[in-house]
């Protein structure tokens, strides 16, 4: 019984970091305005998804301000083995559900009649930094390692960023990863079939699943040293440290529905260093053109096994060997401030690209983590309908209720990720190593309320 059990097992966790985007696990967009600009957002951060991007920019929010936004995904991955044989995956269908979401509400506590705390803002978060899924035909030559994965992992982030003075601030988030009912089957997921080893009956259903809880924190500046005569930066530097997390996993081992074994291990989410710089070359009363460089380096070397302790005593080992890597992100964003042509209204236009770096090995390669280098192009708009403008055309944006919104934004971004092709050999599973090649589009849209 424990070699079918280690049989299973080891083919299974062979695959445990089955959710896949960008860079190995990790799921890069979490803002629409953030994402029309190839995600270089940290130095700018100037709305409530700064939460996620650099908490310490919060303190550029004022009064109450919620945003909610979505991600459509598509895509596919194609795959050829060394006998010519081919074979086609797809992140979770033709658009990955549950797609990938924010929400994120922040309040400025002088706003709200505290005086004397006006340099605190509070906020909260709800994202998806590492979660998606990906799928691939029950026939695949490599079926023994993989035929569907999926990881619905949450981040909630309850935020405080506090204002130095009027050229710096700071901000701190917990980060608490888990798992929550309403998305998807609320734990991770993989499934391959029996491969006829160890007392395995060959085509036999073998499925993994498990959830568990982990916490991480992230600490953050923005430093303004240039303003203009309106107390607008012209230049601003954002430093952001997130710390390495470990989640838990506890579940189950099952072979054609009935369970054998339970099974745990720690999933290790990277540390991560980002640097930015932002400048505005225009930035008047009527229009404002921003540039920004960003620089993430994610220590992915962290992540170095996935071992996996049997309720039965025994341990599987499973090397990892990633590397750390960068990541760097340049976005632009011109904005025109109520212009005549739409009046009680801010229109702004992104553009951005992306380099992510591949950090897994050959020899730990696998078609769950689909790790290839990618190359990002975005583009994107934002409308913010204040005073008396309609938003839609039809309800108005500014109210005199303290219920009823300020202004109302609708941000639109659309990404193309360009990976390039890898061939995979001497890895610990012979049935993977071939020629993957991949693409991935994404539509984000976020809204915002302003009170």
């Amino acid at each position: 019984m424990n070699w079918i059990l280690c049989s299973v097992v080891g083919t299974v966790v062979f695959l445990l970091p089955s959710y896949t985007f960008a860079q190995a696990i990790r799921f890069q967009p979490q803002g629409a305005a953030a994402a029309g600009q190839g995600n270089a957002f940290a130095a700018q951060a100037d709305d409530a998804s700064a939460i996620h991007f650099n908490p310490a920019g919060l303190t550029q929010v004022d009064g109450v301000q919620s945003m909610v936004g979505t991600n459509l995904m598509g895509g596919s991955i194609k795959y050829r083995s060394p006998a010519g044989l081919d074979t086609r995956g797809d992140f979770g269908g033709s658009i990955t559900s549950p797609p990938p979401s924010q929400f994120y509400l922040s309040a400025n506590l002088g706003t709200l009649g505290l005086s004397t705390l006006s340099p605190l803002t509070l906020g909260i978060g709800l994202t998806s930094p590492y979660g998606t899924s990906t799928r691939y035909p029950v026939n695949s030559p490599f079926n023994t390692a993989v035929t569907s994965a999926t990881l619905p992992l949450i981040d909630i982030k309850p935020t405080l960023a506090y204002k130095v003075n009027d050229d710096l601030s700071l901000g701190v988030s917990a980060d608490i990863y888990t798992f929550a009912g309403f998305l998807g089957e609320g734990h991770v997921e993989q499934r391959q079939v029996g491969a006829g080893l160890f007392g395995v009956p060959a085509g036999t259903s073998v499925e993994f699943n498990g959830k568990g809880t982990g916490a991480g924190a992230t600490v953050s500046l923005l430093y303004a040293p240039l303003k203009n005569s309106d107390g607008k930066p012209i230049a601003s530097i954002g430093l952001v440290y997130r710390s390495q997390a470990v989640v838990p996993l506890s579940g189950s081992l099952s072979v054609n529905g009935a369970k054998v074994a339970d099974a745990r291990t720690n999933l290790v989410l990277p540390q991560i260093y980002t640097g930015a710089i932002a400048v505005w070359p225009v930035r008047t009363s009527e229009r404002e053109w921003k540039l920004e460089l960003d620089v993430e380096y994610v220590g992915w070397k962290s992540n170095r096994d996935l071992d996996v302790h049997l309720s039965t005593g025994g341990v599987i080992p499973q090397p990892q060997q990633w590397k750390t890597v960068p990541v760097v992100a340049v976005g632009t964003e011109y904005r025109w401030l109520n212009p005549e042509w739409l009046p009680h209204w801010d229109v702004a236009v992104r553009s951005g690209y992306t380099r992510t770096e591949n950090p897994v090995p050959d020899l730990t390669f696998n078609p769950g983590t689909i790790s290839l280098t990618s190359n990002t192009l975005s583009i994107g708009a934002g409308f913010l309908c204040k005073g008396q403008g309609r938003f839609l055309g039809m309800v108005p944006c500014g109210g005199t209720s303290a219920l009823w919104p300020k202004a109302m934004g609708l941000d639109v971004a659309f990404q193309e990720w360009f990976y390039e092709s890898r061939t995979v050999t001497g890895n610990q599973n012979p049935t993977v190593n071939g020629t993957y090649h991949a693409f991935v589009h994404l539509g984000t849209v976020s809204l915002k309320f302003m009170f």
